[in-house]
């Protein structure tokens, strides 16, 4: 959680020196918009777009979790590299109020999904409010828990159960 807000030029870097993911798996487009614990990205939906279905000209609707999740750890991204730290891994644990008010993501249309932190603990733990809108009107939201350790991989080992325990 950072006071300092990123001005269009870090906003304008390419979306993977934000989120821990490559291509083909990095589902937002573009940064927008900036403010401490917030966020706003866009997607457009194309035929490249990971998960276009050409059956229904667009993307299935429950994609739109991974949008906010994505948004999530963008602004992760966007907030280690105003504190001058390293993008880290994060975790998707849930949601709750999930609400999809679309079936699909249509070919051609630009969404944004803005990502609020609500809480987090210093442990890593937060809760967000998430919507995506088209338009000016929003058309999926949710409560998305997330969990972001310091170490990622001292976590995993720590966690990690061997077969004969």
């Amino acid at each position: 959680m950072s006071t300092l807000i990123a001005d269009a030029t870090l906003l304008a870097h390419d979306i993977s020196e934000f989120v821990p993911h490559r291509a083909p798996m990095i589902l937002i487009d573009n940064l927008l918009e900036h403010q401490p614990d917030s966020l706003l990205t866009a997607i457009h939906i194309n035929e490249a777009s990971a998960y276009f279905d050409s059956a229904i000209n667009g993307v299935p609707n429950y994609v739109g979790i991974e949008y906010m999740a994505q948004s999530i750890a963008a602004l992760a991204g966007v907030e280690a590299k105003l504190m001058g730290d390293k993008v880290r891994v994060g975790f998707l644990l849930g949601s709750r109020k999930l609400q999809m008010h679309i079936g699909h993501f249509i070919l051609g249309q630009t969404y944004h999904t803005r990502v609020s932190r609500l809480y987090q603990e210093p442990s890593g733990l937060a809760v967000f409010d998430c919507q995506i809108s088209h338009q000016g009107h929003v058309i999926a939201s949710a409560n998305v828990n997330v969990f972001q350790p310091q170490d990622t991989q001292a976590y995993i080992n720590e966690n990690q159960t061997s077969p004969n325990s």
